[in-house]
């Protein structure tokens, strides 16, 4: 009897031992994440509990008391690295605590709006330490760089496609570039745009003047009909954003009558046709209103101050407008467009 109690005295822990052991491999190796492959941050500095709670939450581990015994008994509570990491479908939990310790953080992600310039380009870059904005403008104004493209100007204006990319910090400027403008290309592929460097060129001009004349995609065909109209009759466009970037890197914000008066390649209130290039990125939108502009007889419009605008055939009617929505003060309470979404079909 004595030596079978202590022969379970024996065998008890190491079976107790063996269970836990069992459970620990089975939610740690057998338990895996089932969802869509998914990007998890571990910032610099986040304490070990954090980072267990939003992985839980996240349905990417089983059971987190495990995952923290087992980081605990192993010395990790403080060994994961910070940075962006991809976990994929059918990671098991070993498999998050491999890669938060030994693996690549991915680049995160970010987005480059439509109708920004490349001087705003490159400052939102340096914002997220991808590169300095010297580098940038330096290399989106080398004309022998654009120029292997295919692109008849002297810098890449116009041709960086706003979209969401992933670039590394300290990414050579020359890179960017060149991701941003194939990029390009490849939207512009299928739109049957004219691919003469010249035809294409004058097109993303237009197209960047439309892009930064309305945030109201709706209106973008109109404004574009109103411009080739102006275009067909060798009116001047006459548009205050061409204006602005003609004198954009000494602009205070405030445009005023003598830069109106100012004659530069861009200040098509001095010029005729088109300003010299492009004036920010346009999206794809904007591309395809340039293309394909609406068939009206507008050659006027004026804010409305909610982000749209208001259309007039003749400077009679568009005097009168300027009088409705500029002159008074009360119609000069600016609205966001978007107010207008659920009006708008």
């Amino acid at each position: 009897m004595k030596k079978n109690i202590l022969l379970f005295l024996f065998i008890a822990p190491l079976f107790a031992l063996f269970l836990t052991a069992s459970k620990f491999f089975y939610h740690l190796s057998f338990l895996t994440y089932d969802g869509p492959n998914v990007e998890f941050q571990v910032r610099s500095g986040e304490a070990f509990s954090t980072i267990n709670y939003r992985l839980k939450k996240n349905n990417l581990i089983d059971n987190p008391k495990i995952f923290y015994r087992y980081c605990q008994l192993n010395g990790l509570l403080t060994q994961f690295k910070s940075g962006h990491f991809l976990i994929k479908k059918g990671s098991s939990s070993l498999d998050i605590i491999d890669l938060l310790l030994k693996g690549h953080s991915i680049a995160p992600k970010f987005t480059i709006p439509e109708g920004k310039n490349l001087f705003e380009i490159g400052k939102i870059l340096e914002r997220k330490k991808i590169c300095s904005y010297n580098s940038f403008i330096k290399e989106a104004k080398n004309k022998h760089f654009a120029h292997s493209f295919g692109i008849p100007a002297d810098s890449f204006e116009g041709y960086l496609y706003p979209d969401t990319y992933r670039f590394n910090p300290r990414t050579p400027a020359r890179q960017i570039i060149k991701t941003m403008t194939n990029v390009f290309f490849r939207k512009v592929k299928n739109l049957g745009i004219n691919r003469s460097p010249q035809g294409l060129h004058a097109l993303v001009t237009l197209a960047s003047i439309v892009e930064k004349e309305t945030g109201a995609s709706f209106e973008r065909p109109t404004i574009s009909g109103v411009f080739h109209n102006r275009l067909k009759k060798r009116m001047r466009l006459q548009s205050d954003p061409t204006t602005i970037y003609g004198i954009y890197e000494n602009f205070k914000g405030n445009l005023r009558k003598k830069h109106l008066l100012q004659k530069t390649p861009y200040n098509t209130y001095k010029i005729y046709g088109l300003p010299y290039g492009p004036i920010s990125n346009p999206g794809l939108e904007s591309l395809k209103a340039a293309k394909n502009p609406e068939k009206h007889q507008y050659l006027y419009f004026v804010s409305k101050n909610d982000g749209t605008h208001k259309f007039s055939k003749s400077y009679r009617e568009h005097s009168k407008a300027v009088v409705q929505f500029q002159k008074n003060r009360a119609a000069r309470r600016g609205r966001s467009w978007r107010d207008l979404k659920k009006k708008v079909k």
